[in-house]
């Protein structure tokens, strides 16, 4: 899953603003001396050991390998070396395993001298930061950065939402997430339309569930394809990430659905969304689509090169209706594709209650840390690395860390050149890659994010033609304003709260518990294989046996102390 994760991710970087590896996703930049707004790199140019010696600090660092980039020979390393006086000797991991390696080199002692990791591949949870912060592994940086970095401190002053995620309870800030405030990446879960169908068969747009199952028995019933074969798939998603799963669109008319974990928040009260009458409800909507064979079956067991197969479908057009946080994870969108300009997002539908949910999560912000200094660096180590860090904080810096070298990757927009968002002054212009140039090896990729406000993010150039996949981004972010809004007025934000230590490894186990059960239940009442009606005590009785009521009294107390503090 986490190849595919990775690569899907990839794909969205490549044809959006940001030039390197998503997203959908999620969910970073820079900022000068005043504010969080990203600037350009006028602080920080001395030399990374403080002034004290003249030869390069060597600095040990835990990475992972990604594809087309040579860190020792990167020129964004060779740049950083130089601007900080810094001598890297890379530790390189695979993709695959990064985890349980730098696992591995912790409980062994063996570690080098900072870790600097790629958020959507791995990197440290909460607890981990907690833990080695405490043994005192993690150096504490809010010296470092009230001395060394204010580019980093000028963000947290002004971002509550960065300071939170990166100050554990105590108070120390033991390492830093990777922040992308990515747009798009914070609705996953849209549904994609096939808006040459609709027109085919002279169909209205739905806006309530039951509408939208008369276009699917349209889809499946009145050959929109039209060559005279029952072939047509009315809606698919796969089981992945990026918004794929097809149960939060058509579940949240009903009740909000979290596609993570299944919880709500009424009035300062984190509750199970998943043991609800509205649930159920929900539950036996779903049921009806699959019972008629509006939903390929498909959608619950493949994965998302099985779901591709049926959007780029070789011999004629068969998918109606597609889940996901972006089209190109099931349709080419590439320029000439015949069938990407078809697919076109559905606004959330309204249930009979007047509830029209979207699932909203933290837009590319993962909890924990993706950036940590141990007590293996020297205090040298520590200032250049902080520095470094800092300067990732500017609109230059971060640019050049995540794209590549400006001049290489992108450079300065011209007069006409226009910004993804409204209003904004386009400060970026991607160089797009020519066809068949190797790998360019001017950045870090996904190791060089680490600070992407959407301001930033906004400031990108990008075409005006949303079709166009040079203006795939701008595409994106239209479709995700239907969705902006939509989430509940209160969110129980898990990616953001710190549970207590003590309670860290019961809370692990039981959501793991329970989201697994959650989700069977979910498809086997779907399927048929149990009853809505004669299954749905046990079934409820069933989540209490897994302790779902001790789980949902850790999250409170986590979720009362973030409040508080």
């Amino acid at each position: 899953m986490k190849k595919r994760m990775v690569s899907l991710f990839a794909l969205i970087m490549s044809v959006s603003l940001v030039l390197a590896a998503c997203s959908g996703g999620n969910n970073n930049n820079s900022g000068g001396n005043s504010g969080s707004s990203p600037t350009s790199s006028s602080t920080n140019t001395d030399s990374g050991n403080g002034g004290q010696s003249d030869k390069p600090v060597d600095i040990s660092v835990f990475a992972v390998q990604e594809q087309g980039i040579d860190l020792d020979t990167n020129k964004f390393t060779q740049f950083v070396e130089d601007k900080f006086n810094i001598n890297f000797k890379f530790e390189l991991n695979p993709s695959d395993g990064a985890k349980e390696k730098r696992q591995i080199s912790l409980a062994s002692g063996d570690y080098p001298d900072a870790y600097i990791l790629t958020a959507y591949v791995d990197q440290f949870s909460q607890t981990d930061v907690l833990k080695y912060g405490k043994q005192g592994v993690f150096v504490p940086l809010n010296d470092l950065i009230d001395q060394y970095a204010p580019n980093i401190k000028a963000a947290m002053e002004s971002n509550a939402d960065l300071k939170a995620f990166n100050t554990a309870p105590d108070g120390n800030i033991y390492g830093l997430v990777s922040y992308s405030q990515c747009f798009h990446c914070s609705y996953p879960n849209k549904l994609w339309l096939n808006t040459s169908w609709m027109k085919k068969l002279n169909l209205e747009t739905p806006t309530t569930p039951e509408e939208f199952k008369k276009v699917l028995e349209a889809f499946k019933n009145e050959d929109p394809n039209g060559n005279g074969k029952a072939d047509e798939v009315p809606l698919s998603g796969s089981t992945e990430d990026f918004g794929v799963r097809v149960l939060p669109f058509l579940m949240n008319p009903f009740v909000y659905d979290d596609d993570r974990n299944y919880l709500n928040l009424t009035d300062g009260k984190v509750e199970s969304a998943a043991i609800k009458p509205e649930w159920k409800e929900g539950l036996t909507y779903v049921k009806s689509l699959y019972d008629e064979g509006l939903i390929d079956p498909g959608a619950f067991t493949q994965n998302a090169e099985a779901f591709k197969k049926i959007g780029e479908n070789a011999d004629v057009q068969i998918l109606g209706a597609g889940a996901g946080m972006h089209p190109a994870i099931f349709v080419n969108i590439d320029q000439g594709n015949k069938y990407s300009a078809d697919y076109n997002p559905l606004e959330p539908l309204t249930g009979p209650d007047g509830k029209s949910y979207a699932t909203h999560d933290s837009g590319g912000v993962a909890p924990g840390a993706k950036f940590v200094i141990t007590n293996k660096a020297s205090k040298e180590a520590q200032i250049a690395l902080i520095k470094l860090v800092d300067y990732m904080y500017t609109w230059e810096g971060q640019t050049n860390a995540a794209s590549g070298m400006k001049g290489i990757d992108w450079e300065d927009p011209g007069p006409d050149d226009v910004a993804l968002g409204e209003g904004v002054e386009a400060k970026i212009k991607p160089i797009p890659a020519k066809e068949g140039e190797a790998p360019r090896n001017a950045g870090w990729s996904g190791m060089g994010h680490f600070y992407m406000p959407s301001e930033y993010r906004d400031s990108f150039v990008q075409g005006t033609d949303i079709y166009d996949s040079n203006a795939y981004e701008r595409r994106l972010y239209e479709a995700t304003l239907l969705y902006q809004g939509h989430e509940p007025e209160e969110l129980f934000p898990i990616w953001s709260i710190w549970v207590d230590p003590a309670e860290a490894d019961e809370a692990s186990i039981l959501q793991t518990n329970i989201k697994k059960y959650v989700e069977q239940n979910a498809l086997q009442f779907v399927t048929g294989n149990k009853d809505l009606n004669k299954d749905w005590d046990a079934y409820v009785k069933g989540l209490k046996d897994l302790k779902l009521d001790r789980y949902l009294e850790i999250l409170q107390k986590a979720y009362d102390a973030s409040t508080q503090s």
